[in-house]
Parts: C-alpha cells; sequence; structure tokens
C-alpha cells in the first residue's frame, strides 16, 4: 500500500503523482482559460507539473480541476497570455 502524501516527511522527496491521486482540493487559485486568446500552443500542457492540462495538440487545452493544485505555472508560461488564475470559492 501506498503512503499518502500526509506520510511523507518534511523536507522528503514528494512522490505522489497529481495523476494517481486527486488533488485538485489544495488550491486557492484555479487557472481559467480565455480560448478567444488561447493560440494552442501547448505551453500550459507542457509546463504543468502535475499534468492536469489535457491538451491532444489539436482541441484548445483543458484543465482537469481534480489534478490541478492552482500553481500558476501555466499562466506564467502562456505566451499569449490566455491564461488567468482566480480564487477558487468553494
Amino acid at each position: 500500500m501506498k503512503k499518502g502524501w500526509r506520510e511523507v516527511p518534511i523536507g522528503g522527496i514528494c512522490w505522489v503523482s497529481s495523476t494517481e491521486y486527486k488533488t485538485g482540493t489544495w488550491k486557492t487559485y484555479a487557472p481559467r482559460i480565455d480560448y478567444e486568446k488561447c493560440t494552442n500552443c501547448g505551453f500550459c500542457w507542457f509546463y504543468c507539473p502535475d499534468g492536469a492540462i489535457r491538451w491532444n495538440g489539436e482541441e484548445k487545452p483543458k484543465v482537469d480541476y481534480d489534478y490541478c493544485k492552482g500553481c500558476g505555472i501555466c499562466a506564467h508560461e502562456c505566451p499569449a497570455k490566455a491564461i488567468t488564475m482566480e480564487l477558487e470559492v468553494k
């Protein structure tokens, strides 16, 4: 049985993959894609450390909010500035 993220010691290497565990409840801010601005470049997909951006190279990318931790890397790396981080209301 694999350990959960709460069992990883402080300063330890975290092997918990967000593609195995739904970690989307961790976020405070969520990325929103403006598809009018999106150029379909794939940078958001490439730079997402959690694999939370779904993109097949043809359709526009989509955020899988079950796995997105809200780090904002996608918004920072988007050359078209098509992604904004919005406060997640829970």
